[in-house]
């Protein structure tokens, strides 16, 4: 088995990114030029092991990057399975008080907005629920348009789950 100390291990993402950011602080530090950092930089992102990065850091006293132990191989375990969907859509109650008493009047206004017309036989009555409408949708349409998606969203989630289950 391989020493998981070894030069010859190779690295990964986490570790270049380690080594590059090991680079900067020296580079701040005033111990590397500009042309040294872009130079070591490169040969940080083509180092292929433990050992070409080792090599960059040779003339320069800490940080350095730190090689953790490899992970050992493991064998892939079953997917877990995939849990229902949560709601994500805000009920009622949990809004706030001002935009469910809007929306209360909101929709009582288009209600009575009829009879209103027909006791005092005034045409601008009709524009009531549509100014209240537009007032109410100004302040919150945006909220409640986000909800509608989500909502919507939810919904095809929650049939997409369903028809994988089958």
């Amino acid at each position: 088995m391989n020493d998981p100390q070894s030069p010859d291990i190779r690295i990964g993402d986490a570790e270049r990114e380690e080594a590059l950011r090991a680079l900067g602080e020296h580079m701040s530090a005033g111990r590397l030029d500009i042309d040294e950092y872009g130079e070591r930089s490169a040969q940080v992102s083509t180092a292929k092991t433990r050992g070409d990065l080792a090599a960059l850091f040779v003339d320069l006293p800490e940080p350095r990057p730190t090689f953790s132990t490899p992970a050992p191989a493991t064998t892939p375990a079953a997917p877990p399975a995939r849990p229902a969907p949560a709601d994500p859509v805000r009920r009622w109650e949990q809004r706030p008080l001002a935009q469910r008493i809007g929306g209360a009047v909101m929709g009582v206004s288009w209600i009575l907005m009829i009879p209103l017309f027909l006791v005092t036989h005034v045409w601008w009555v009709f524009l009531l629920p549509l100014v209240l409408s537009v007032v109410l949708g100004s302040l919150w349409g945006k909220d409640w348009e986000n909800d509608r998606r989500e909502w919507q969203r939810a919904q095809r989630e929650r049939r997409r789950h369903h028809r994988d289950d089958r």
